[in-house]
């Protein structure tokens, strides 16, 4: 993963499309020109760098994401610059000020990217995940009822060729009734099925290195 994406600067256009298939391309043409935002939403899986450059230089089309903020800083800001340099407009996830950001470019029908299968605030959605009770951010499903953005799950694997695979799947569906919360819990349910059924047909391209069930959470002894 981080080979291919550290020399991923480098790439022109035509290579970046070269190597990454991906279906289901039309929900996010079609979402990106209606003029609603779109807002994308994918798991640790695939190289999701890689997917990025697509859409800035294959695709033509830039992008609003977050990042964790690292420790020191200073390897912080060198992601950053490194993201930056291949096209995404990147804003730290501490702060409470991205929201606000992210929802003002997809007001304004733009795209945002979010890996989501991962909670890093400790008060994420509770879903059901491959059987077992896990958290997963809200911050997807917020946006796009607070925005009327179009929410795409996306998921990413290889095969046995030198071309990264991708699917941009059908939009989920903003449930007819409840409040605020209970959509937003339903909308990430869905993403969680969804990144569930691509990580069972591609286990080894899921690249979750943390604790993410509510079972494996408990404190342990230093």
């Amino acid at each position: 993963y981080w080979m291919e994406s550290f020399r991923l600067p480098t790439w022109s256009a035509e290579r970046a499309a070269n190597s990454f298939a991906l279906k289901g391309a039309h929900h996010l043409k079609d979402g990106l020109a209606s003029g609603r935002g779109v807002v994308l939403a994918l798991p640790h899986m695939g190289n999701w760098d890689l997917a990025g450059v697509w859409v800035t230089r294959a695709l033509g089309v830039p992008f609003t994401t977050v990042a964790e903020r690292l420790k020191p800083e200073s390897l912080y800001d060198r992601f950053v610059a490194y993201r930056e340099s291949l096209g995404m407009e990147v804003l730290p996830h501490t702060g409470g000020a991205a929201f606000g950001t992210l929802a003002r470019r997809l007001r304004a029908g733009g795209l945002v990217c979010l890996v989501a299968d991962r909670d890093l605030s400790a008060s994420g959605v509770e879903v059901s995940f491959f059987g077992e009770a896990a958290r997963m951010p809200a911050g997807p499903a917020m946006l796009a009822l607070q925005t009327d953005a179009i929410l795409l799950p996306v998921t990413l694997w290889y095969d046995d060729s030198d071309v990264m695979r991708g699917e941009v799947h059908a939009p989920v569906d903003v449930p007819g009734s409840g409040t605020r919360a209970e959509k937003a819990s339903l909308m990430t349910q869905a993403l969680a099925d969804t990144f569930a059924g691509a990580i069972a047909d591609h286990p080894e391209d899921w690249h979750m290195l943390q604790r993410l069930w509510l079972a494996d959470l408990e404190e342990r002894t230093p």
